[in-house]
């Protein structure tokens, strides 16, 4: 039974290889340091659960995952922890765990975290799992230390969506793929020879919206994840683009250009098809997205003459409030979970940054540092930004502390990659 269940552990991680690669390019001067010095258990099971821990933790720029050549000893009980002992290493935090495992369906994972400095445990939980589910497990985990020793609720357990483009036989493919934040697990939603964009989560993590032209027409699908049925929300005439589903899911906030081709924002009943117009306007509206508590629906406008960041109530005849003054171009607005800031495509120096603006003081601040940087999407924990950008000639991923003091770049392998947009925490 334990050969077979290895067996199956193997072809699993196989499949689960990544897509996407993490390379920290600027972190925190002193990231805090934590000893794993490794689960007790089935080795191979146990060295899942060190390695992707560890990759969570170092990969957020805020810890340093210590080598085991800077390890004192390689406790895996608490009782096995001299905390004097380890006071001379330099070592912050101490993790150490078990791993049981009587079935393919039956693993039982427990972890002691000591604080060396205060010379106490400050942390100590126990979950289940299964072999197949060990990866989710071992993000939860790093999501639970992450959340205990920074105060900020862990994100390694989140997953993101993107567009994906590569070539075959001189031919362009488009799809959307779904993908753990590390990159592994990769899903491809849809695969399309005509163009993909705008992928949109639902607040329940379940749902993918999108725009496609398959059909040689922009049209928007919402998909279910789990079964793979989609359904054509929007074919009207002219364009349909952007879709944002509302906090509740009920709705989509999107943009439709109608007969006369003038891009204005539009809500979508989705049970009913029933639509409600917000803006009309001679300018472009597009882009919108939704405030966490549905109250309004921030935009993009030309309406100035350039480019600059409106909201307006939703609902008939709201009223419209321009946002953005700093700059001549703000663009793709995305609302921060807390809704007290918006995170914009920026123009500064000639270059197209990620920036954040504070709603309450209307301060800008610019985060990014490349020039063709888009597609900004807050993380559910509202503390990191992940965009698209370009780095010779190709479309890759980046992320940014909403602080901007950790840079990360994402690249894919062998495609080109953008439109980011992060998922919100998944229901338990």
């Amino acid at each position: 039974m334990i050969r077979r269940i290895f067996f199956l552990f193997f072809i699993f991680t196989a499949l689960a290889q990544a897509q996407l690669r993490i390379e920290i390019r600027q972190g925190i001067e002193s990231p805090l340091r934590i000893a794993i010095p490794g689960f007790a258990g089935e080795p191979q099971l146990s060295l899942l659960l060190d390695e992707i821990i560890e990759a969570d933790l170092a990969n957020s720029g805020r810890f340093y995952a210590m080598a085991d050549n800077e390890l004192l000893s390689f406790p895996t009980q608490p009782e096995q922890v001299n905390i004097n002992d380890w006071r001379i290493t330099d070592t912050d935090y101490l993790l150490v765990g078990q791993l049981d495992s009587d079935s393919f369906e039956n693993l039982r994972i427990s972890f002691q975290l000591f604080d060396i400095v205060r010379g106490e445990q400050v942390l100590g939980f126990r979950l289940s799992s299964t072999v197949n589910n060990l990866r989710n497990s071992a993000h939860r985990i790093a999501d639970i230390i992450f959340q205990e020793l920074l105060g900020i609720d862990g994100i390694f357990s989140t997953q993101i969506a993107y567009v994906s483009e590569s070539t075959r036989n001189d031919q362009a493919f488009f799809q959307i793929v779904i993908a753990d934040i590390d990159g592994t697990n990769p899903f491809v939603v849809i695969e399309s020879s005509e163009p993909l964009m705008s992928p949109a989560w639902s607040p329940d993590s379940r749902k993918i919206a999108y725009v496609s032209f398959e059909n040689e027409r922009s049209e928007i699908y919402v998909q279910d994840l789990a079964t793979g049925f989609r359904d054509r929300v929007s074919f009207r005439q002219g364009i349909n683009g952007a879709p944002s589903f509302s906090p509740d899911g009920t709705q989509l906030a999107l943009t439709l250009s109608g007969v006369d081709g003038n891009l204005d924002i539009y809500i979508l009943e989705l049970d009913t098809q029933r639509l409600t117009r917000l803006t009309e306007n001679y300018s472009i509206d597009t882009e919108p997205t939704w405030s966490p508590d549905g109250d309004y629906i921030y935009f993009t406008s030309d309406r100035v003459g350039n480019p600059q960041i409106y909201r307006v109530e939703a609902r008939p005849r709201g009223q419209i409030e321009r946002i953005t003054f700093e700059g001549n171009y703000n663009a793709r607005p995305r609302v921060s979970p807390d809704g007290d800031s918006i995170i914009v495509v920026h123009q500064f120096n000639g270059d197209y940054r990620i920036a954040l603006v504070d709603l309450e003081t209307r301060i800008t601040q610019v985060l990014s540092e490349g020039q063709l940087d888009e597609s900004p999407s807050f993380a559910p924990n509202g503390d990191v930004v992940m965009y698209a950008t370009r780095e010779q000639g190709r479309g890759v991923l980046s992320s940014v502390t909403s602080d901007g003091r950790i840079h990360q770049r994402i690249a894919s392998i062998g495609e080109d990659v953008r439109e980011p947009a992060w998922s919100p925490y998944a229901l338990r």
